[in-house]
């Protein structure tokens, strides 16, 4: 694989790994009963959009766990990939927008969001693949909400 295209691939990843925010969890959706916890994770994730948007990797160094992964077209990076990513000019978010949260509590310590976004994001100069589904997963260490997993799936072109 080339430097171009092995370089590409990390940046959609990153473009990626970076959890959207948008309007609050719909609370007929939130099954979970665990309000709370809901608004402080959809919180982390709009805090995260807005610190992608203005390349503040030290945001995305105390936001993700130690051994967060996220995964992409070119398989899984690391935090620190993820970081240097962020904090690079590389990638410019336009405008985005966000529907259909989902939260589901794996266990007292553990949140999984689902979400759609839809966004004009230009990586190198090239689109990122815009509406996608998004799945973002919380654990919570030491007191603190930490995202240690972050996927991103382009959605199916209607016909």
């Amino acid at each position: 694989m080339s430097c171009v295209t092995r370089c590409l691939t990390a940046v959609v990843a990153v473009v990626f790994s970076v959890a959207v925010r948008a309007a609050p969890l719909d609370r007929a959706a939130s099954a979970s009963g665990n309000i709370d916890v809901d608004d402080t994770i959809i919180s982390l994730e709009r805090e995260s959009w807005v610190a992608w948007q203005t390349h503040d990797g030290k945001f995305f160094d105390r936001f993700l766990a130690n051994d967060h992964l996220d995964v992409g077209p070119g398989g899984a990076i690391n935090k620190a990939s993820v970081v240097a990513g962020v904090a690079g000019p590389l990638c410019k978010v336009e405008s985005y927008s966000l529907s259909d949260f989902q939260i589901v509590h794996i266990a007292e310590d553990t949140a999984l969001l689902v979400y759609r976004a839809k966004q004009q994001t230009l990586c190198g100069g090239v689109p990122v693949p815009s509406p996608a589904w998004a799945t973002s997963v919380y654990v919570k260490r030491d007191g603190r909400w930490l995202n240690i997993l972050y996927q991103q799936t382009p959605q199916a072109s209607r016909q």
